[in-house]
């Protein structure tokens, strides 16, 4: 039998507020072990910094927040990234228990969907470097998608990141998930042209499908708006 997950494309929201929807879902797929889904999400500006030890200094927290951007600490992997406009987020809420039970694989198979994404969609050769102990994926030697996960009882939590068309000016004022010797870029500035979420996000969806071997069912726009209102407010 092929594996289900639902999709809830949830449209541009603040961070807290999806938040609550992951976590709702967290909650469900823990207690229902056969369900899985997948949110879409635009988030307003929002820096997020992960569960790795390094401190930043309420000085330079404020800063950010005066660029007119929320911060948020997370209970996610990594170090600090941005969202915001112009960048597709993926959450996919899985039981891998339904897939293959390991982080690892996980892992790979986000990196895998995006790189499927650009090759199928772009002729684009993107790529992992895993070498280096970097996860996510880029091209031209620039990071077009980051991933910072959680899981609980093989259950994941939060996802992935993949720069579309976003503002990268976003990123000049942090160290991208602590690494250094990296730029960040989006698809649409390798690709020459505008590629905006709406454009990219039913390629996303057909190379999660692939990758993860799943069927898809999308939620319609009126019963997701409801369910945002109902768990976010």
């Amino acid at each position: 039998m092929s594996k289900l997950v639902r999709v809830l494309n949830v449209g541009r929201l603040e961070y807290d507020k999806c938040l609550k929807i992951q976590q709702h879902f967290l909650a469900q797929n823990l207690s229902q072990p056969d369900s899985n889904t997948l949110i879409l999400v635009e988030h307003e500006p929002v820096y997020t910094i992960g569960l790795r030890k390094q401190t930043y200094p309420d000085e330079y927290l404020e800063k950010l927040k005066n660029l007119g951007a929320q911060v948020k600490k997370t209970d996610r992997g990594g170090l600090i990234t941005f969202h915001g406009p112009g960048q597709l987020v993926a959450y996919p809420l899985l039981n891998l228990k339904n897939f293959k039970p390991s982080l690892r694989w996980y892992v790979s198979r986000l990196e895998e969907t995006v790189i499927d994404l650009c090759q199928v969609n772009f002729d684009l050769k993107a790529y992992r470097m895993c070498s280096t102990g970097y996860t996510g994926v880029w091209c031209n030697d620039a990071k077009i998608a980051a991933i910072g996960i959680y899981a609980k009882r093989l259950v994941t939590y939060h996802g992935l990141s993949l720069n579309c068309d976003v503002d990268l000016k976003w990123f000049s004022n942090i160290v991208p998930c602590g690494i250094t010797d990296k730029s960040v870029s989006s698809l649409s500035k390798i690709m020459n042209k505008k590629l905006g979420i709406k454009q990219i996000e039913p390629m996303l969806l057909n190379s999660f499908s692939r990758v993860f071997d799943c069927d898809l069912e999308i939620e319609n726009e009126e019963q997701v708006q409801n369910l945002v209102n109902k768990l976010a407010g």
